[in-house]
């Protein structure tokens, strides 16, 4: 039996991302999120009833600074208590799990989707993607990009402007572009 576009895009195989499904997940998710960045910032029953349709799994003592910028939605996975900032972007094309007591600086941007790399193969249209976990009580400083298929682990502090291209261990400071571990924090 074939395979849908969307089991193909969870697979981290080649899919054709103007399938209709995907198409329809991307639009519901564009309306929810143009709701809930038109919210008024004393409405907190509306903005969490807003994310209880938008994120997959939403934990208790989420706080997402408007506005706020996701693919689908449906494969977020947010722990308690987690905080974004203004402007973040989560390109959710597979699973971006995060973590309890995470926090992200403004403007940080999570990337699950990719591209081939190979320019003929690019050309026809395909994507890719690849899941990002970030660990509990970790700190995302603003400007801050984290690339397909990484890593974070629990504990760590990503300085501001890192882009982040390889798995970071547990408990560290990492920064830079590339981003690299500067030292450990235990």
């Amino acid at each position: 039996m074939a395979r849908t576009e969307l089991e193909k895009m969870l697979a981290g195989e080649l899919y054709n991302a103007m399938d209709a499904e995907l198409v329809a997940g991307r639009s519901r998710a564009r309306k929810l999120v143009r709701l809930y960045n038109d919210t008024d910032m004393e409405d907190a029953a509306a903005r969490q009833q807003l994310l209880g349709q938008l994120i997959g799994k939403l934990g208790t003592g989420v706080y997402l600074e408007p506005p706020f910028h996701c693919d689908y939605g449906t494969f977020i996975s947010l722990g308690d208590r987690v905080y974004m900032n203004f402007q973040c972007v989560i390109l959710d094309c597979t699973h971006v799990t995060i973590g309890h007591d995470v926090s992200f600086g403004p403007n940080v941007h999570v990337y699950a989707a990719t591209h081939p790399l190979d320019a003929d193969e690019r050309i026809k249209g395909p994507e890719l993607a690849k899941p990002v976990t970030i660990g509990a009580k970790t700190w995302v400083g603003g400007g801050s990009i984290i690339v397909p298929g990484v890593t974070i682990g629990e504990g760590v502090t990503i300085g501001a402007g890192s882009v982040v291209t390889k798995d970071i261990p547990p408990y560290v400071l990492a920064a830079g572009n590339p981003c690299r571990v500067i030292r450990a924090l235990r």
